[in-house]
């Protein structure tokens, strides 16, 4: 039997190219098809990317992000300017949705990132 020592996967470039929704490995080929759903395989360097079990991380990840900078900043709006309800809904619920929708694809990528840098769930093999 020999003694195989696997290279060294770093988990700060890992996390910035998840980040990316590239590829952890080589950080060029798109680590996504669509929105959401993350690639079998990289096109440019081949890295096996399926996988991956991000779950319900990312979007648990998002709501505690979009709700911790929303949530402050809707207090802090009321008691500064008390706007109109329908004002202040459209206002915040714009911009919770955006948040969210900007965030949910990176978020998965950088979990994706944490799996692939730690040999997580096969992606040692």
């Amino acid at each position: 039997m020999t003694d195989t020592v696997d290279p060294e996967r770093p988990m700060r470039s890992a996390l910035w190219r998840g980040w990316r929704c590239k590829c952890p490995n080589c950080g060029e080929g798109a680590m996504m098809q669509g929105y959401l759903k993350v690639r079998d395989a990289c096109p440019q360097c081949g890295e096996a990317l399926h996988h991956h079990r991000a779950d319900d991380g990312p979007p648990y990840l998002t709501l505690l992000i979009v709700g911790h900078v929303v949530g402050p900043l809707m207090l802090w709006a009321y008691v500064q300017y008390e706007p109109s309800p329908l004002i202040f809904i459209l206002i915040f619920g714009t911009l919770s949705v955006v948040m969210s929708l900007w965030m949910l694809p990176r978020l998965k990528g950088l979990i994706v990132g944490v799996q692939w840098a730690n040999r997580m769930h096969g992606f040692g093999i």
